[in-house]
């Protein structure tokens, strides 16, 4: 099959008017790119509707597509102790991925061993994400990581340049409330693989308080 029938992109399957129980079973049908099918079920973004930010990762990992949910492996945990300890409340934030479907290759032992989404996956649902951003409305989103990054401002986007730093919303994905600003950080994730786990982590507890700062 042609990629670009495999991959027609997730707007069909997009309910008119989304919330967030309308957008959990409608990505259960999602046939956007051929992720679907080596994954459990689409994994939507979860956390209060009236959220003031919008916390976007990479896509589901292992233990996100056996539960059906963003953020419950160890990358959670990091991340609800670092938004604790920078002031913001993990019960008051939207999480999500750009991606919504686990992409693997491979296995370790039991698990499954994560690879990073390709461009093509993360433009084909692309639709889901401006369908919670519309939803939510955040007055600011804080990306985590290089592909939610790479998602909103394009492949030359690159974490270390502006981490910590307040950015305008990109014009390359317009809303009709776009954010008031956006904030990357790294991914939880890249604080448990460093050697220097206590910096990494003082570091990501930095750029949640600036966000902190704007709530």
């Amino acid at each position: 099959m042609a990629a670009e029938e495999e991959r027609p992109g997730a707007g069909a399957w997009v309910p008119e008017r989304p919330t967030p129980a309308r957008l959990q079973e409608a990505v259960q049908a999602c046939r956007g790119c051929e992720l679907y099918r080596d994954a459990t079920q689409g994994v939507m973004g979860t956390g209060n509707r009236d959220a003031p930010v919008v916390l976007l990762g990479e896509q589901p990992g292992d233990q996100e597509d056996r539960r059906g949910e963003p953020f419950v492996g160890p990358a959670g945990k990091v991340l609800d102790r670092a938004l604790a300890d920078a002031g913001i409340d993990p019960g008051d934030v939207w999480t999500t991925n750009v991606v919504k479907h686990f992409r693997w290759s491979g296995t370790r032992g039991k698990q499954r061993i994560h690879k990073s989404p390709a461009r093509y996956h993360v433009e084909a649902c692309s639709p889901w994400l401006r369908a919670e951003l519309e939803m939510v409305r955040p007055a600011g989103v804080v990306l985590l990581g290089g592909t939610a990054g790479k998602a909103l401002y394009g492949s030359s986007f690159r974490v270390g340049e502006s981490r910590g730093r307040l950015l305008d919303w990109p014009e390359t994905l317009p809303l009709d409330a776009p954010p008031e600003w956006v904030l990357p950080t790294t991914h939880p994730s890249a604080v448990l693989r460093t050697e220097g786990r206590d910096e990494a982590y003082a570091a990501l507890v930095a750029d949640f308080m600036v966000a902190a700062g704007k709530l």
